[in-house]
């Protein structure tokens, strides 16, 4: 077994039985690859099926030259996954990372926003082009709902279930999750669609995508990342954001207001409690007021 096929069956299975996101894909392929530049650089040729502990920790080290420590800890971890795979489809006996230590890293508190500041960067859109009501609306989906960058883009007309209060969101591994929505949310989501969307000619395949750029078309990541740059270049907003700001000051928001955290679980899909736990470190002056409503001593 060579690199290529490796990699090129690693992904597939990754895609297949796990049902990751091209992104995802692109983020697995990207760690295996930067090994074999490794390896041809310092002419070793060795297979995927052989390769030892000793040479990997020798490439980690060589790579830690030029990544930080969270990045090292990524690579090793996508390494190990893809020698788990060759463990399961019995090209290895034993993994070569099992033996490597990441290196210690803190806990990395997700970046937020106050409520003043989103309202801030939502009512600086110019509401007087078309695109400014398309804009205003994914901004207050991707908030309101706590979603990703990539549900965004991909919701659909046929996730809306305003009647019932949800929308239905396809999140990490095409796993589904119904998520609230409000009803100030649903209003502009209803009012571009029947007055902006539909005056948009709609290409082959997208009549079903709610957000569309002006040819007819699903937006791409770039472009929410470039319509949240462009917010902050025209306000003069210094903090960094990006669309998982909005998500991360979803989730932030809802546990200061007394929200229960298995609940944001839900709406946010994280698969384990532990990912939404984060939020807990960021603002703990809330803890305190539970404790003063609900401890039998207060």
């Amino acid at each position: 077994m060579n690199w290529n096929t490796a990699i090129k069956d690693y992904l597939l299975y990754l895609k297949i039985e796990r049902g990751l996101s091209k992104n995802s894909l692109d983020s697995y392929a990207s760690d295996i690859r930067k090994l074999c530049v490794y390896l041809e650089a310092h002419e070793i040729t060795i297979s995927p099926a052989k390769i030892d502990t000793d040479t990997i920790q020798q490439f980690i080290y060589e790579a830690s030259k030029s990544i930080n420590p969270r990045s090292q800890s990524r690579l090793i971890s996508g390494l190990r996954s893809f020698f788990d795979y060759l463990l399961f489809e019995k090209y290895r006996e034993i993994n070569p990372t099992d033996l490597l230590e990441s290196p210690k890293i803190g806990r990395k508190l997700p970046d937020t926003m106050s409520i003043e500041d989103i309202d801030f960067i939502i009512g600086a859109i110019d509401l007087s082009k078309p695109q400014g009501e398309r804009n205003r609306t994914l901004l207050e989906t991707l908030y309101s709902c706590g979603l990703r960058v990539s549900e965004l883009i991909t919701l659909q007309i046929s996730d809306l279930f305003f009647e019932e209060g949800f929308i239905r969101v396809l999140g990490k591994g095409n796993k589904q999750r119904f998520v609230p929505i409000n009803l100030q949310t649903e209003k502009y989501i209803t009012f571009y669609k029947d007055t902006i969307r539909n005056h948009i000619p709609v290409q082959k395949g997208f009549e079903d995508t709610l957000f569309l750029n002006r040819r007819g078309k699903q937006l791409t990541r770039v472009m929410i990342f470039t319509i949240i740059k462009d917010l902050c270049i025209k306000t003069g907003f210094k903090k960094k954001i990006s669309p998982h700001t909005f998500r991360h000051s979803f989730a932030t928001h809802l546990l200061e207001n007394g929200a229960d955290l298995r609940a944001i679980q839900q709406m946010l899909g994280h698969e384990s409690i532990t990912t939404t736990e984060i939020y807990m470190h960021l603002d703990k002056s809330h803890l305190q007021k539970v404790m003063e409503q609900f401890h039998p001593r207060k």
